[in-house]
């Protein structure tokens, strides 16, 4: 057992806590077939086809939940969204629970719920199979199981260890969490937990969970830390720059809460860890350039922390309309930024896209097949049984492979990520259909005719939108010399 003070809780306010679940996550549903598939969406299918217990750029988690979702509700965008939905529904009432270990009373705990249901960060992981979708729900639970632990009763250790071994399946970043919880409580405490043996047997069932995993990095060099360092080198300055503001664009009014939850917890010796261990799992995150989703666990959590002195401020109607007008007004933001109520048009003519990427990520994957589909109808029917299409990223290959029944297509191949390692083509593949702006292609065959430029009818392509279609003929070297020169990571 544990020696830290006792914290009062109120009862869990069940009612209204899960009405606002549930109304989440029927209006994520509500909006589930519009737009289309995001790309991730369109490759955890495909590595979905063929279960493994780890891939190059991803832990198998999120592939295996595109899996069961196909099977239980059909080959189709909303299968996928079934799960996220549920996801954040279910995050919504860990948090509001983590509110109610920080002493909320039923106030706070719906306002937690609220605050995090209007949040940017819950409708865009709810709205599409992201590994962040998953990582809310885990992330969520595993702080609400640590405060059981550190107040409660040791054997809640147990709970979190489980948890932290089972989202080393989704994404190893549960290690920021973990990490920056120990850094906090060695220097914070309460260090007492440290003798607890239930602390210890977590630890033991994490590492037991976690190992074959961590195994399947060791075989493979680490691949999760290689692909850390392809995104630090593309994008790690702008996550750097951007950190601070994205954070703030994650939760909208709640991470003004979640200041609130600082000073509330710093406050409170027995809570304390948790101030050091946010910003040491910042720091992390920054060092390496990581994007501010990373810390999301902590930032809900301290969000649930903020709102417990936020309802006790409500004493005039004054403050409630304050309180009000902020949940108001990031609900009005976060809506048609997280979730596509607008128009595809709007992707153009409102800045959506540049705040929020998974929008136009979601637009025109169909029509892009389509045209791959138009390019392969005119090469004749001799030369098809040699031919394949060869997807500049996975984005497009998770395209051709979710369409190519429908619209007959050859099969594709990708130097990108994962798929680079899946498949050689084989050396009588003499033609190959690729859609990529690269000039380096034209030199690895004998020919390159262009057939058209990919154009999803809106403009509002994110990365696809002009990219020439070629029609490349005669590698120049076989396939198994040629195929390193495609291998690329992003």
């Amino acid at each position: 057992m544990n020696d830290a003070p006792v914290v009062a809780r109120s009862p869990f306010a069940a009612a209204p806590v899960t009405l606002v679940a549930a109304t989440l996550f029927t209006a994520l549903m509500a909006v589930s077939t519009r737009y289309g598939y995001h790309r991730d969406e369109l490759y955890f299918r495909l590595l979905g086809e063929q279960p493994a217990i780890g891939y190059f750029d991803t832990p198998p988690l999120t592939p295996v939940v595109a899996k069961l979702s196909m099977a239980l509700f059909g080959d189709n965008v909303v299968a996928l969204r079934v799960v996220p939905a549920l996801a954040v529904a279910v995050t919504v009432v860990l948090v509001a629970m983590v509110c109610r270990e920080f002493g909320g009373t039923t106030g706070a705990q719906v306002l937690t719920a609220v605050a995090i249901a209007v949040s940017s960060m819950a409708l865009i992981a709810g709205h599409m199979l992201l590994t962040l979708t998953l990582d809310l729900p885990l992330g969520a639970a595993a702080i609400l199981f640590l405060c059981k632990a550190i107040t409660r009763d040791g054997r809640w250790w147990l709970a979190f260890g489980a948890v932290v071994g089972v989202a080393t399946y989704n994404r190893l970043l549960i290690a920021l969490l973990v990490l920056g919880v120990a850094v906090g409580v060695l220097v914070a405490g309460p260090r007492s937990v440290l003798a607890v043996r239930w602390l210890w047997l977590g630890a033991m069932l994490a590492l037991v969970i976690a190992l074959p995993n961590l195994l399947y990095q060791s075989a493979h060099d680490w691949p999760q830390a290689q692909m850390a360092e392809a995104l630090e080198a593309e994008n790690g300055e702008d996550n750097r720059i951007m950190f601070a503001p994205l954070q703030f664009g994650l939760l909208g009014f709640g991470s003004v809460m979640a200041v609130a939850g600082l000073v509330s917890l710093w406050r409170r010796r027995t809570f304390r860890f948790l101030v050091i261990a946010y910003p040491v799992a910042s720091a992390i995150t920054l060092y390496s350039g990581g994007r501010p989703d990373y810390v999301a666990g902590f930032l809900m959590a301290l969000c649930a922390a903020g709102c417990v002195p936020t309802a006790q401020w409500l004493t005039t109607t004054v403050r409630r309309a304050v309180v009000v007008v902020g949940i108001v007004v990031t609900a009005v933001v976060s809506v048609p930024l997280g979730l596509p109520v607008l128009p595809v048009s709007a992707l153009d003519d409102l800045p959506i896209g540049e705040l929020n990427e998974t929008a136009p990520e979601s637009v025109g994957w169909h029509r892009f097949a389509q045209q791959i589909g138009a390019v392969a109808a005119t090469i004749p029917a001799e030369e098809r049984v040699h031919t394949i299409v060869l997807a500049e990223n996975y984005g497009q290959a998770g395209a051709v492979d979710r369409w190519t029944e429908e619209l007959d297509l050859p099969a594709v191949y990708s130097g990108h990520n994962e798929l680079w390692w899946r498949a050689v083509p084989e050396d009588h593949v003499a033609t190959v259909i690729t859609a990529t702006d690269s000039p380096r292609i034209r030199g690895f065959f004998g020919s390159c005719e262009q057939h058209g430029v990919v154009d999803d009818g809106v403009g509002s392509w994110n990365e696809e939108q002009g990219k020439p279609i070629l029609l490349c003929r005669e590698p120049v070297r076989a396939w198994a010399n040629l195929w390193p020169e495609f291998r690329h990571y992003s």
